[in-house]
């Protein structure tokens, strides 16, 4: 009998426990997951934003472009408040990765004009979703998962344009056994085909050059909260 993706996710959720990230069931829509990002913005930053300035700095820091995200994620930036003070902030301590908060989420739903998509575990630093994780069971290649985000992205109006999702650097994809991750990347270097153009895979692996795809393994190695800080 083939372990069932539910499983896989929870056992996946167990183990990110484990690895000290706090399991947050309640963010499972959207304005959940933007309430959380402003609580977590507002305590590094040591500010009180009003609503109105809240929409003004998501409208501001959200985009389609995926290397202007990955800039703003890295760097210091500004913005202007209501009564027309500056504010410098970060959206992560960058001075300090491993300090920042680590969440984990799952079967995370995000409607925008055109998609209801579904996410299977999303991790996330100081509340900005910065990686994507696909499940599918040991009977299913991990190529599905990837052809299914590939998917996502390309649909017109999708979360990674127009919400927080914008943020995700990384996707990881698994069955378990077999545990892939790549770069997010604008959508014209964003395409899966038979010949894998666009789209470098990697597997990871240790000093030795052993690979490490289990997913238990490759948790361990890969998403302990300060080494999946220094990969981001």
């Amino acid at each position: 009998m083939t372990t069932s993706e539910q499983k896989i996710e929870f056992d996946l959720l167990d183990k990110l426990g484990d690895l000290k990230y706090t399991y947050r069931p309640d963010i499972r829509d959207r304005a959940a997951l933007e309430a959380n990002f402003r609580e977590k913005f507002e305590a590094l930053n040591r500010v009180r934003l009003t609503d109105s300035e809240f929409q003004r700095l998501l409208d501001s820091v959200v985009t389609p472009d995926v290397y202007n995200a990955a800039q703003t994620l890295r760097s210091i930036n500004a913005f202007e408040r209501d009564d027309g003070t500056p504010l410098n902030y970060t959206l992560v301590n960058i001075k300090d990765w491993c300090k920042n908060h680590f969440e984990v989420i799952n079967q995370l739903r995000i409607n925008t004009d055109n998609s209801h998509h579904r996410y299977d575990v999303m991790l996330l630093i100081n509340g900005v979703p910065v990686v994507q994780i696909e499940l599918k069971t040991l009977a299913v290649s991990p190529r599905r998962a990837m052809q299914q985000i590939v998917d996502y992205k390309t649909d017109p109006g999708n979360g990674y344009g127009k919400t927080l999702l914008c943020f995700v650097q990384l996707f990881i994809v698994s069955n378990r056994d077999r545990t892939y991750y790549f770069a997010n990347n604008n959508a014209r270097h964003f395409a899966f085909n038979a010949d894998e153009r666009f789209l470098p895979i990697y597997e990871f692996a240790s000093e030795d050059n052993r690979k490490i795809t289990h997913l238990d393994d490759f948790a361990d190695a890969f998403l302990a909260k300060c080494t999946l800080g220094r990969m981001i």
